[in-house]
Formats: structure tokens, C-alpha cells, sequence
């Protein structure tokens, strides 16, 4: 199909393999939205979630609607172009002046999961502007990110000012403090897969809340855990704070995570 350097693309239903196919996102691929998911089995956690994000997002971005039926068609046609079944799929919607409606598209790549290993966080001074649009143009996110791995860190964590938390470059952060999972309440995107479980936990007995958090005050939360598309993570650092990994935690989370129903596309 693809490698992981080389997506397999399509534009508006047709593969993309000449320079004319992608002026549009060549040209106008800095302002626009997207939506990234894990495909199984052509399956996606969340579904409804990543259409709506995109139907909302083109509404927010570009003033017009979006029909969702044709992006689930798009996304059919390019796992079928791609000749898989397991994917990591985008979606992303731009707009070139005088169209007269949005361009869709699709790039497939390998499937990819959320790494395991307890993850080390470095905050840095950044909040995403029109925080909850999942938008393009992430230079100071990825260029965050690659700071902090070059630091020995695995991502960077997003901080506004006073030192709040907010989000991880490319993940949502979440906080336990014995008793409840906190979720920072900054300007933040709101992820899929933290919109699946926010409102799952309580009923696998753990409250879940919204509340301010930042770095002087993380000593008071017993652990952290991250998420995004391709999984859940626990956090084992941010900066210089330690914080143990939570067995049981987890693996209430990853319960909760794991019996979320796949939507055929």
C-alpha cells in the first residue's frame, strides 16, 4: 500500500499522483481542519464523533455545510484504493478560493498504536490558537515536540499562562487524584478518545471532572495519563514531578477504552 513516509492520497475520490492533484493543498493546504482515527477492520472508535468534528469544523471554518455521507465515502474509497483494512486514517477538508465547495482529502498510512511505555512530558509556553478546531498549520506544536524529544522527553505538554495546563502536543492530558480523573479545563482540542471516556468513567466507577491544573500544583495529583487517536498512555513525568503509574487505574481506563464499540464506516 504506502510506507509510513509515503501516504497513499486521495483527492475528492480520485488518487493523487501528479503535481496538478495536489495544488490545492500545495497551494491552500495552511488554512483548513482535520480529523485523524485508527481504522480496524474498517472500523473506527468514535465515528460519529469524527464526522461531526468535521461537519462543525467546515461550518466554524469555511461558513457552509459538509455532508457526511460523502466523507464516509470517501473514506471507503480510499481504504478500497489502498487495498486495506487496517489504517491510519486522515480526513482533511480545505477550501481554493472560488470553489464552490470543500475539498476532501483522505491519506492512508500503516496503522499505528499508542505506545505503552509510561511517557515523560516536558510543558512548554504554548496554547493553540481557536484551541478547539482540530486545524492545520501546527508548526509550534511539532516544533514543541521535537524539542522536547530532543530533550530525552516523549512529547511536549501545552502550558498558557501562570503555568496552567492545557494539552499535550498531540494528545489530551488527564490527572487522578485518588478519587477523581481531572481533566485540565483550559482551551483545549477535545480528542476523540478523551470525548469517548469522559463520560464512560463515572460508570466504571470513576468520577470525571473538569478543573484547572497547573505545574506548581501537580504534586497533588497521584498519577496521569494521556490520550489521542491511537490510544492511552500513562505518564510517568512531567518535567521534574514523578508520578507513579497507577495499576488500577489503568486499567479501569483501558477497560473503559477497549469496550467502546467500533463503527463500521
Amino acid at each position: 500500500m504506502t510506507t509510513a513516509h509515503v501516504p497513499y492520497i486521495e483527492i475528492d475520490g480520485r488518487r493523487a499522483t501528479t503535481a496538478d492533484d495536489l495544488m490545492i493543498p500545495t497551494l491552500y493546504g495552511g488554512y483548513g481542519h482535520f480529523t485523524a482515527m485508527q481504522v480496524r477492520d474498517r472500523r473506527v472508535r468514535g465515528l460519529r464523533l469524527h464526522l461531526a468534528r468535521l461537519a462543525e469544523g467546515t461550518q466554524e471554518v469555511f461558513g457552509a455545510g459538509l455532508d457526511e455521507e460523502l466523507v464516509r465515502e470517501r473514506i471507503r474509497h480510499a481504504l478500497e484504493g489502498a487495498g486495506v483494512r487496517d489504517a491510519a486514517l486522515r480526513v482533511y477538508v480545505l477550501w481554493a478560493p472560488d470553489a464552490a465547495a470543500a475539498t476532501l482529502m483522505v491519506t492512508v498510512r500503516p496503522p499505528v498504536t499508542m505506545p505503552q511505555a509510561p511517557q515523560a512530558l516536558m510543558s512548554v509556553p504554548y496554547v493553540r490558537p481557536v484551541a478547539h478546531v482540530k486545524h492545520l498549520g501546527g508548526f509550534a506544536q511539532t516544533h514543541y515536540g521535537k524539542l522536547a524529544q530532543r530533550a530525552g522527553f516523549d512529547e511536549a505538554l501545552l502550558t498558557g499562562p501562570g503555568g496552567e495546563v492545557v494539552e499535550g502536543a498531540i494528545t489530551n492530558i488527564a490527572f487522578y487524584d485518588g478519587t477523581s480523573v481531572v481533566w485540565p479545563d483550559a482551551p483545549a482540542l477535545r480528542g476523540i478518545t478523551m470525548a469517548l471516556l469522559e463520560p464512560r468513567l463515572p460508570e466504571a466507577g470513576l468520577a470525571s471532572v473538569r478543573r484547572r491544573v497547573t505545574l506548581d500544583g501537580l504534586s497533588a495529583y497521584r498519577a496521569a495519563f494521556v490520550t489521542n487517536s491511537q490510544g492511552v498512555a500513562p505518564v510517568r513525568r512531567i518535567d521534574d514531578t514523578e508520578f507513579a503509574v497507577d495499576e488500577q487505574l489503568m486499567k479501569t481506563v483501558m477497560s473503559v477504552y477497549e469496550t467502546t464499540p467500533w463503527d463500521v464506516i
